[in-house]
């Protein structure tokens, strides 16, 4: 069943986040442990499966990457290709150290996957995809993909508006963090479910909504 829940444009969502950064809220690896769950959650009744992780540079590449090393200690099979050539470093480190496989673009066949996680950019974005990343997402739209799990929004998708071009993945599931995105509402589509993660922000009230299949809490920061 599903709920209606108020939306946020990104600089909202930042401004709320900022006190419990500044406080050293550990919010990404917050984000990033529930993600890891709700990944979790759609490969149940897979056996041994393997997942494809995209991870950008910023922020939204390093909930991918620590989501990355949670599936990896729960021995999923997980390679990651970043498609900017670099990434979080912290978070990189934890999810090779994990057991991730990092694997380049030329020759990827991501229809042997059984999941992939979309954390190429976030809600910094206001651009359609460029480069790399846009190229590795185009190849990938020509596939008969595994379902997409996106994170925080679909890279490229832009945050408020909800306007996107054809280098975007559609997801099967966005798991948004912190609050709805107004974007989310939009893009034809493009998000499929909506799973909302609870930060725990501070937000003013909002004349906008979105409508998520549920809402979780953000997950321990702690490694189990």
């Amino acid at each position: 069943m599903t709920t209606t829940v108020p939306a946020y444009t990104a600089d909202q969502v930042r401004a709320a986040e900022k006190p419990l950064l500044d406080a050293g809220e550990p919010l990404m690896l917050r984000a990033a442990s529930a993600l890891a769950r709700v990944v979790a959650d759609e490969l149940v009744d897979r056996v041994h499966p393997r997942v494809l992780v995209l991870a950008g540079r910023g922020d939204n590449g390093g909930d991918a990457l620590y989501a990355a090393e949670r599936l990896a200690e729960a021995g999923m099979d997980v390679d990651a290709l970043l498609t900017s050539g670099d990434a979080h470093v912290a978070a990189l480190a934890a999810a090779m150290s994990a057991g991730v496989r990092r694997i380049e673009a030329d020759g990827l066949d991501a229809t042997g996957y059984d999941l992939v996680v979309d954390g190429i950019v976030g809600i910094g974005a206001r651009e359609p995809l460029r480069g790399a990343a846009r190229e590795t997402v185009l190849a990938m739209r020509g596939a008969e993909l595994p379902p997409v799990v996106a994170v925080d929004l679909p890279s490229g998708l832009h945050p408020d508006e909800g306007s996107a071009d054809d280098a975007v993945l559609p997801a099967e599931v966005t798991v948004t963090f912190g609050a709805a995105k107004c974007g989310l509402g939009g893009g034809e589509g493009l998000a499929g479910r909506i799973v909302l993660v609870d930060l725990g922000l501070d937000l003013p009230e909002a004349t906008d909504r979105v409508e998520v299949e549920r809402v979780v809490a953000g997950g321990d920061a702690q490694r189990a």
